[in-house]
């Protein structure tokens, strides 16, 4: 006991013990962090062509390193790309939302400007400058062999995540300062999965360890599965609530009959009677 008390008091005792407690501390937070995002690995000639893609398309307004650039209040042209990953890209580029073509509050879906092969390609030369999320595989997209469970869960999340922007069935809706969540209906899978881990424009940040991704795969199976049915009552209305419903009932249904009335009135028998 007396020789374990004098190695104790040893000068470099404090320091041994300190080396100790944050090797323990460091051992247990490399067992229980998040995996960081990676950036994908591609072919050199993939990351040379977009990079040449880039600078032709892109540098105008992202700066030539994608740093993005500033203008002189402030703001910016394009935002810095380095770090947000090859699903962004893809998205971005192959929904047609970017190049845009003009400056506006949101960018608009519109028909891609970028082959298939070039925007992989400019996936991969983004996905080289800092690791960000990449293309999301089938374990994200397949939504093949879904059971009804599976499916009202994706619901859940759907109406508790989505529902307030997108609508309860993915019609889409405004937001202020004139910009939209789009409506879902024709969306790809892929693109949903993209959208969900990438949070485009003003649209939040689902990571994995928020929704996990079978859960977006069962989110993204509820709404093909919205889409696939039919509308029993008729007219669904844009499937946009109870309150539109009543609206369009009560303009059309009671604005025509008070014009019947209207007509029926001024061209009645009592009328003509002079």
């Amino acid at each position: 006991m007396r020789k374990l008390s004098t190695r104790r008091r040893h000068p470099l005792a404090g320091i041994v013990v300190m080396l100790v407690a944050l090797g323990v501390v460091g051992g247990v937070y490399s067992a229980v962090a998040p995996e960081p995002a990676k950036a994908e690995t591609v072919s050199t000639q993939d990351v040379e062509a977009g990079r040449d893609l880039f600078l032709i398309g892109c540098a105008s307004c992202h700066g030539k390193n994608a740093g993005g650039i500033e203008t002189k209040r402030g703001g910016n042209y394009g935002p810095s790309l380095i770090g947000v990953g090859a699903a962004a890209v893809d998205f971005q580029v192959g929904t047609g939302r970017m190049p845009m073509a003009q400056m506006a509050p949101q960018a608009p879906k519109k028909d891609p400007e970028y082959t298939a092969e070039e925007t992989r390609q400019l996936a991969a030369y983004i996905a080289t400058l800092g690791p960000g999320p990449a293309i999301p595989d089938e374990e994200y997209t397949n939504t093949s062999g879904k059971t009804a469970e599976q499916i009202r869960e994706g619901g859940e999340f759907f109406r508790t995540n989505c529902t307030a922007c997108h609508n309860s069935v993915g019609a889409g809706g405004a937001l202020p300062g004139g910009k939209y969540a789009p409506a879902l209906d024709g969306v790809s899978a892929k693109h949903i999965a993209e959208a969900m881990i990438t949070g485009p424009q003003q649209m939040p940040v689902f990571s994995d360890d928020v929704i996990t991704p079978e859960d977006k795969s069962n989110i993204i199976a509820y709404i093909e599965a919205v889409q696939e049915q039919p509308n029993y009552g008729g007219m669904a209305g844009g499937g946009l609530g109870p309150v539109v419903d009543g609206l369009f009932t009560w303009i059309i249904g009671i604005g025509g009959l008070v014009i019947a009335a209207v007509w029926i009135g001024a061209h009645g028998a009592r009328v003509k009677k002079k």
